[in-house]
């Protein structure tokens, strides 16, 4: 028998002036008779952690059965057709109601630390989180180690927040080193340019480019023609559907713009949306084709930020989010804040689809991820810290079953799903902030 199929780099960029795509994996990139396991289609370990403030309403969150089909209430209803990609873990938390509310949900939710350091000035404290800790495991050697977003930004305020903690702390979800927090960048133009901008070319190419409106696609367009004469069928249909993905996103980038020009009194950054919902399904889109073209493997989303002002005139909800979570026991006002939760669920679920509609080698990017979602307050109308809210969704590469509800038992400290994380994902350790072992995964 002979073999003459010739493989592609999995690290296959098209190049442009200020611009580079970095391609999907195509059957191309496999080489004829090798062990996929050897080969570039072998199941990556991708992450994303996803984050939304002002606690849950429990009652409306957390399942009370157990067992394969067991009943998803109000708040998860959403991922019913992702059951097989769901796991609810339960009884987590961050330890007992204190002084610090909201400003100690977001640095707390991911480190594993119970205490981050009470001060008003710039020597914040607490601890790396897990997207940072697989980040050094997953993205050896890709563009970005990790990507970090969000869909609200505060980071102009300063001083103390609340009660003597430094308003820094409430900027984030996401911390390099136990004193390094990184920035969230809120501008998913800015994000696309990082994507597919990289850093190729100087930064005058991207600067004309951006401004003679010209796609990231006008300057690959013979390299890719080039390149799908020696592709087959199918690899044809994945780099089209790939590069409209990426035109679609431009595009609505584009609007999102033009609109905001035409409102001169707008304060947000020029890429983003005014509607809300278009901005979080801009940022998954953009973490899906990151994904995709492999340039990260880990991200972290705060969809909205502790003490969030946010409203929702879709949902009928016209007061704040955060005046909506203190929610006095009133039916009516729980009703109203479940909702909201209901909500960030169901445009969380938009993301899941995508990924579950986007080949990976013999799988899909559903199968070959593992998405972390909750919040760092449980009941927030007393700002309890336990127990706290927490799904994991995703194949995770094979190394994690779903259907199920793991229930932890009382007081179990979020530290130990963090460490169970870092373990299940190659990271060996033997303690993980404040944990007092690991979860069960």
């Amino acid at each position: 028998m002979f073999i003459t199929k010739k493989s592609l780099p999995r690290r296959t960029f098209l190049r442009g002036a200020g611009a580079v795509l970095a391609l999907p994996l195509l059957d191309a990139m496999i080489p004829a008779a090798t062990a996929l396991a050897q080969t570039p289609a072998r199941r990556v370990r991708r992450f994303g952690a996803v984050y939304s403030p002002n606690g849950m309403i429990m009652s409306h969150w957390t399942p009370e059965e157990t067992g394969p089909g067991f009943g998803l209430p109000q708040i998860l209803k959403p991922f019913e057709p992702f059951r097989s990609h769901l796991n609810v873990v339960t009884n987590l938390g961050n330890g007992p109601q204190r002084a610090g509310g909201h400003a100690l949900a977001e640095p707390t939710f991911m480190t594993g630390v119970i205490h981050p350091k009470k001060t008003e000035g710039a020597d914040i404290e607490a601890g790396v989180t897990i997207d940072q800790c697989l980040a050094t495991e997953y993205s050896k050697g890709l563009t970005f180690p990790s990507l970090e977003v969000c869909a609200e930004d505060f980071t102009t305020a300063i001083g103390s927040c609340e009660i003597g903690f430094s308003c820094a702390y409430l900027n984030t979800i996401s911390w390099r080193t136990p004193t390094h927090p990184l920035p969230m960048e809120i501008d998913p133009r800015l994000v696309f340019e990082r994507i597919f901008g990289g850093t190729t070319g100087t930064p005058e190419q991207r600067a004309i480019r951006l401004r003679n409106r010209m796609s990231v696609l006008d300057g690959v367009t013979q390299q890719a023609k080039r390149l799908e004469t020696a592709l087959s069928s199918a690899d044809r249909a994945r780099m089209t559907d790939y590069l409209q993905n990426v035109r679609d996103i431009e595009q609505r980038l584009e609007r999102t713009e033009k609109q905001n020009a035409a409102s001169p009194a707008l304060q947000s950054p020029a890429g983003v949306p005014d509607d809300y919902a278009e901005h979080v399904g801009l940022m998954f889109d953009l973490m899906v084709m990151a994904f995709q073209g492999d340039v990260t493997r880990v991200f972290a989303f705060m969809m909205g930020r502790e003490l969030s002002g946010r409203i929702y005139p879709n949902l009928g909800v016209t007061e704040p989010h955060h005046a909506v979570s203190h929610h006095q026991n009133k039916p009516e006002r729980i009703a109203t804040y479940a909702k909201t939760n209901t909500y960030h669920a169901q445009l969380i679920a938009k993301y899941l689809a995508k990924l579950q509609a986007t080949a990976d080698g013999e799988g899909t990017l559903l199968d070959n991820s593992l998405t972390l979602w909750g919040s760092g307050l449980s009941n927030p109308n007393i700002h309890t810290y336990d127990p706290l809210p927490c799904v994991l969704l995703g194949g995770d590469s094979g190394h994690l079953k779903g259907d199920r509800h793991l229930v932890q038992a009382e007081g179990t400290p979020m530290g130990n799903l963090m460490l169970a994380l870092a373990r299940n994902g190659g990271v060996e350790l033997d303690k993980y902030g404040d944990s007092t072992g690991a979860v069960s995964l």
